[in-house]
């Protein structure tokens, strides 16, 4: 099958607004970002000579698509049009594309950003452990402090979402699965990156409002970005994403231990250490305080007190929402809108009782109970991890064998006599053990 290699493929030389693309940035699954110049015949004080533009593709979508990505378009919305900071991305404007002669970039939405050089992932992909690693750090928990502050929690640190401006300053970026507090938690949908997300949020309590999430989860993924930025490692144990997510899982039991590195200085290792404490209850949970200790392990200038701000509720404006519907279905000609953002679209959160079905870029249209998504994985009695928990959700919950026994993420012999259950159904070899062809059979589409 044939795929194109951008989310949004857009011609060098195509202007949209009074911009025009330039070469590309980024790309990922669901957005595109260009560099861009304000062409010559439209001179605007206010707006910069060089952006970025993010393409997201919310004319081309399935109305279920469409409707995530309008979700997910508020909350980026919400944030940045109440909240300007000095480590936040800035948004100039954002438009639709109308022009029916591409039907790949009809409907498009189209952000226009604040011009970064590059990100911290780029950065560490050059440069294992930088000199500069430590001021980096400050900048970027200035950024969560500011965001904290504000009443919101990001839910996706990471180094692709740290942007770097040609200065060397930082700007957090991605917002779209930022959430604001209502209390002590928030809501998000339940998707991020899983070497960066806490071990609560691994098989989070999701209910129709996404997952409840706590500032405290962006704290821990700043631990795991504190410590690749200072030592080039994950904090926990395993060759991939998936093992060290395991390790997250068997850490949060007390049966795996962090590995911090030798090389950490102390008052480093303490900050990691607490940032990544197993519950959130024992983890930092101040920013302030805790971007105290980080400046001055940085050795650098301390930030700004931040004001006071006033209890306020939360709300869900009703002219808001217009505007991201505006922004997302699209009317005629080039929309614009005030300063408002993104929306990278998602499927719909995938839970343990209510399996989705997703596109895999391999295999195509198949059913997810969880973070694994794996296909090719083989597992057997005696194994366990996240990949066990996801075939005991997809017996139980999509097939309907009951006798899987607990959900627990552990592979003993009631799953494994699930599993022969379901081979024998299927026709396939029942020897117990769930290779590429039973994961196939397990995450079919076809009812």
């Amino acid at each position: 099958m044939n795929r194109q290699p951008y989310a949004v493929p857009v011609p060098k030389g195509y202007r949209v607004g009074v911009w025009e693309v330039r070469e590309t940035l980024a790309s990922g699954a669901f957005a595109t970002v260009y560099a861009a110049r304000r062409a010559v015949d439209a001179p605007d004080p206010a707006l910069p000579r060089d952006a970025a533009l993010k393409f997201l593709p919310t004319g081309t979508r399935t109305p279920r698509q469409l409707s995530h990505l309008r979700e997910l378009a508020e909350r980026e919305a919400d944030l940045l049009g109440r909240i300007r900071a000095p480590r936040l991305i800035r948004m100039y404007e954002t438009l639709t594309v109308d022009d029916p002669a591409h039907p790949e970039l009809d409907g498009a939405s189209v952000l226009v950003l604040e011009r970064a050089e590059g990100s911290l992932d780029a950065l560490l992909e050059r440069t294992p452990a930088p000199e500069a690693g430590p001021a980096l750090l400050a900048q970027i928990c200035e950024g969560l402090h500011q965001l904290h502050h504000a009443g919101w929690v990001h839910g996706d640190l990471k180094p692709a979402n740290v942007l770097l401006l040609a200065d060397g300053s930082v700007r957090l970026a991605d917002f779209n699965m930022a959430a604001e507090l209502e209390g002590t938690h928030a809501y998000s949908p339940a998707f991020a990156t899983p070497d960066y997300t806490a071990p609560e949020l691994l098989w989070p309590e999701i209910d129709e409002r996404g997952a409840r999430i706590r500032p405290t989860a962006d704290i821990w993924a700043f631990g795991v970005l504190a410590h690749i930025v200072l030592s080039g490692s994950f904090p926990l144990p395993g060759g991939s994403t998936q093992a060290r997510t395991d390790a997250a899982m068997r850490y949060a039991r007390g049966a795996e231990e962090l590995r911090l590195s030798p090389g950490l200085p102390d008052d480093w290792r303490e900050i990691v250490r607490d940032c990544l404490a197993a519950t959130h209850e024992e983890r930092a949970a101040d920013t302030a305080a805790l971007l105290r200790r980080v400046e001055q392990a940085a050795g650098a200038s301390r930030s700004a007190r931040l004001p006071r701000l006033k209890p306020r509720r939360w709300r869900r404006p009703a002219a808001l929402a217009a505007v991201v519907a505006a922004l997302v279905l699209a009317g005629s000609g080039v929309a614009y809108t005030s300063l408002r953002d993104e929306a990278p679209a998602a499927a719909a959160p995938p839970t343990c009782e209510k399996p989705v079905v997703y596109e895999d870029p391999e295999h195509g249209p198949g059913h997810m109970a969880g973070h694994s998504g794996t296909w090719d994985f083989t597992v057997k009695q005696g194994d366990g991890g996240s990949q066990v928990r996801e075939l005991q959700c997809l017996l139980r919950y999509l097939h309907g064998v009951t006798e899987v026994g607990a959900v627990d993420g552990d592979f003993g012999p009631l799953t494994h006599g699930a599993v022969v259950t379901f081979q024998e159904r299927a026709g396939l070899d029942a020897d117990g053990m769930v290779g590429p062809a039973t994961w196939r059979a397990l995450r079919r589409t076809d009812g």
